[in-house]
């Protein structure tokens, strides 16, 4: 039996989206649409291959390597795409991005891109200090995906999150009144939000660990050494949020907005823009 390869893009879709709300929208279908497509998939496979809870949803074990197989076919269809129908889109993309704004999942975004438009040139640029914002209004840059608090910059949005207080699993709340921190050197928009918090609130505070890396910042909170602020979606384990534990002032909520240059729009920035939007 020859499996469908759209039923199996609406698996693999299904998977990596966390749902069939997020897979449609992904697929540019419906979410009945979806349903039925996995449906038809696990009626040809002869066994569930997704366990349905209330809460989540997960593989069985059969769709734990029935994944594996399934994204070895695509990519290899997607393959012979690129191979022998290339894609006609061309030109030079500037592109700049926060190290947190999908995490592990950009590479592989950016990798994805260009793997479909071959002849289209990709200059990626990716930090957490850098203003991009003024490097787009500079033309240093065609766009760029900035983190905001809401309404503060007009641009597409692609993603809504919200800022909180965090720190390791086993942090035990400090014995004097000085919050010990973890922050970015300024200018920064988690360290401006975080001290504006508290110094409304009246709370005290020291620093204990400053670093540029939010991957050093990552590490030293995990390590206990002092409170970070982090979005809700930049959280892995062995972190916690901690407002309420430690009587924190609440934090607002937070946007990641893409903003692009003034000016006509390529084809091929049309192209990256609408990859962006299926997979923030």
């Amino acid at each position: 039996m020859d499996f469908d390869p759209t039923l199996l893009r609406a698996f693999v879709a299904v998977h990596d989206s966390g749902g069939f709300t997020r897979a449609a929208e992904r697929l540019h279908l419906t979410q009945s649409a979806i349903s039925h497509q996995i449906r038809r998939l696990e009626e040809q496979a002869g066994r569930p291959l997704l366990r349905r809870t209330t809460r989540r949803l997960a593989l069985t074990e059969d769709g734990e390597e029935f994944l594996s197989l399934a994204q070895r076919i695509l990519d290899a269809s997607d393959a012979l795409t690129r191979r022998f129908h290339l894609s006609p889109v061309s030109g030079v993309i500037r592109f700049g991005v926060s190290q947190t704004f999908l995490g592990a999942r950009l590479p592989t975004l950016l990798g994805q891109f260009a793997r479909s438009h071959p002849c289209v040139r990709l200059e990626v640029n990716v930090a957490s200090s850098l203003d991009f914002r003024a490097m787009v209004a500079a033309d240093e840059l065609d766009m760029a995906v900035v983190l905001v608090e809401p309404d503060q910059e007009d641009g597409l949005l692609l993603r809504s999150s919200r800022f909180v207080w965090s720190a390791a699993e086993s942090y035990a709340p400090p014995t004097g009144d000085s919050l010990p921190l973890a922050f970015a050197p300024a200018p920064c928009l988690r360290r401006h939000i975080g001290l504006t918090a508290l110094e409304r609130a009246g709370r005290s505070w020291h620093f204990t660990f400053t670093s540029s890396s939010n991957e050093g910042l990552r590490a030293a909170t995990l390590a206990g050494l002092g409170v970070a602020v982090m979005t809700t979606s930049e959280l892995v384990p062995g972190l916690k949020i901690v407002d309420d534990e430690l009587g924190l002032p609440p934090l607002p909520k937070a946007e990641y907005v893409l903003v692009r240059r003034p000016g006509e729009r390529s084809a091929a920035a049309e192209e990256f823009v609408r990859l962006l939007q299926d997979h923030a």
